[in-house]
């Protein structure tokens, strides 16, 4: 790891900390160039997972790819990244649950909203909006009505 201070890539651990429930490490590290302290975070890789999608194509599951879609859900919302990344850990953690290789998108966008329906739900009709392919007004006065029931 290069320091970003003074590009060297010569560093000591100065402490070790697991985060996220176990899942990355975190670690602070000291440059033996010129002294800078600096944070690094590693994670686990999970194994790797498709993604069945609804025209029958299979591709890699991307963890950016579902970040994006939700920060954008979440744009001009009082939602952090924080949040983000922490909605994403637990919808991860719940398709993780079955052990499956392969997971529908469907899964994915229903596991997804749900969470979005507890942390912000403009997010969450943005986000059905999108997944589901409103077409019209009424599908989103429909979509609003079941949310406040």
């Amino acid at each position: 790891m290069k320091c970003p201070a003074c590009g060297k890539d010569r560093d000591r651990v100065v402490d070790s900390r697991a985060v996220q429930d176990g899942r990355s490490v975190r670690r602070r590290r000291s440059c033996l160039e010129c002294g800078h302290r600096y944070t690094t975070y590693e994670y686990i890789e999970p194994s790797t997972t498709t993604v069945i999608k609804r025209d029958g194509r299979r591709e890699s599951y991307d963890r950016q790819k579902l970040v994006a879609g939700i920060v954008a859900a979440c744009q001009k919302r009082p939602v952090s990244r924080d949040d983000v990344d922490a909605l994403v850990d637990r919808v991860e953690a719940i398709l993780g649950e079955g052990g499956e290789r392969e997971v529908s998108g469907e899964a994915i966008g229903e596991a997804v909203m749900a969470q979005l329906q507890q942390l912000d739900q403009v997010a969450y009709v943005r986000f059905a909006s999108v997944y589901r392919h409103f077409k019209d007004v009424g599908q989103f006065l429909d979509e609003i009505r079941t949310l406040l029931k």
